[in-house]
């Protein structure tokens, strides 16, 4: 058991201990759309989860989101992001302790793109909480090819990494901010943009 004290809140949470895969690289079993529109837009391609096409505009910000909510949790994955950004905005993000009323998301978001990486966004929310920092990122991000990403969120911290560089460390103060919620992926509407997810695991505590 361990004692986690973030902010002067105390958790007692429990470790897993298990790496648990959510994309099993075939299906995108445990993962669903928002509306019916976004299952048009993702699908698996070469053991990836894929969003976009990066030829086609996206016309409407689209999700992809898990079945399952998670809390308090370390969640790695890798991500391509890509597209023509003469059509438009290419961008995407990972949402995590988010809600979905009305089919409108709310929670937070690990940005990813050009002007946002390693940003910590409040979807439908409060906006921009925290801008990434890229002083060392900058030096090792591979802008149209693979990187990694970790988001940890326990208690009312956040940590997000990049390629194991820390690009932001928030504190949530308000606590009327739902702390559990879906995982999703994101492409953002505006340009022609993809987005590739592979090697997604959690471990919960």
């Amino acid at each position: 058991m361990l004692l986690i004290c973030f902010g002067g809140m105390n958790i007692q949470a429990q470790r897993t201990g298990q790496v648990v895969s959510l994309f099993d690289g075939k299906t995108l079993a445990g993962w669903k759309g928002i509306v019916p529109k976004d299952n048009e837009l993702w699908k698996v391609e070469d053991g990836k989860m894929v969003g976009g096409n990066g030829k086609d505009k996206i016309v409407a910000n689209s999700f992809l989101v898990t079945e399952k909510e998670y809390e308090n949790f370390e969640l790695r994955f890798l991500f391509r992001l890509s597209g023509d950004s003469s059509t438009g905005l290419i961008n995407s993000g990972v949402q995590y302790r988010t809600v979905i009323k009305d089919g409108i998301v709310y929670g937070y978001q690990a940005d990813i793109g050009n002007g946002y990486w390693g940003d910590i966004y409040d979807e439908h929310r409060r906006g921009l909480l925290v801008r990434g920092d890229l002083t060392v990122l900058k030096k090792l991000l591979k802008e149209d090819g693979w990187n990694s990403y970790i988001v940890r969120v326990i208690g009312n911290r956040h940590e997000l990494y990049i390629n194991g560089v820390k690009t932001a460390d928030y504190t949530e103060t308000d606590n009327k901010i739902p702390s559990k919620g879906v995982i999703g992926v994101q492409v953002h509407s505006g340009g022609a943009a993809k987005i590739e997810i592979s090697d997604i695991t959690i471990t919960t505590y």
